[in-house]
């Protein structure tokens, strides 16, 4: 039986960070636990100070296919390159043909990089482009395939 797992992101902005990886993803924020009306409520029943609020931010797969991602407010900034990476697959997988797949590679990178993502390079495969490597805004590297 498969475990369900969340991934966790260490970053200097969770509400920037996850609204980048919400439009990324096609995710939303993730509706506050246990019938909360709001995460300020939860937050506040919890004793939580209203100063470490903005520490954490969820998002969730409205589907519910996806795992959960929570961004967590870290003091250390990101200095090397990350052992792991996601792979943001839009063009519909490499069986579709690369007539279809890379349009849609590409309109996924124009739209990520107008939300403040950064292009590192394009990989080529058989002579074709095949994937973009790419960062987030706080420089976690992800690929568009």
């Amino acid at each position: 039986m498969a475990v369900t797992w969340d991934l966790a992101v260490d970053c200097a902005h969770p509400a920037e960070l996850a609204a980048f990886w919400a439009r990324a993803l096609g995710y939303v924020e993730q509706p506050p636990p246990g019938g909360a009306a709001s995460w300020a409520e939860w937050f506040t029943a919890r004793g939580v100070p209203e100063s470490k609020w903005g520490d954490v931010a969820f998002l969730t797969d409205p589907d519910g296919r996806g795992p959960r991602i929570s961004f967590m407010r870290v003091p250390e900034a990101k200095v090397v390159k990350n052992r792991l990476h996601l792979d943001v697959q839009v063009g519909g997988g490499r069986e579709t043909p690369w007539e279809v797949r890379w349009p849609r590679v590409l309109e996924a990178v124009e739209r990520l990089v107008a939300a403040g993502g950064a292009v590192i390079r394009q990989y080529d495969m058989g002579g074709k482009p095949d994937r973009v490597l790419m960062a987030d805004p706080e420089g976690n590297e992800f690929c568009v395939i």
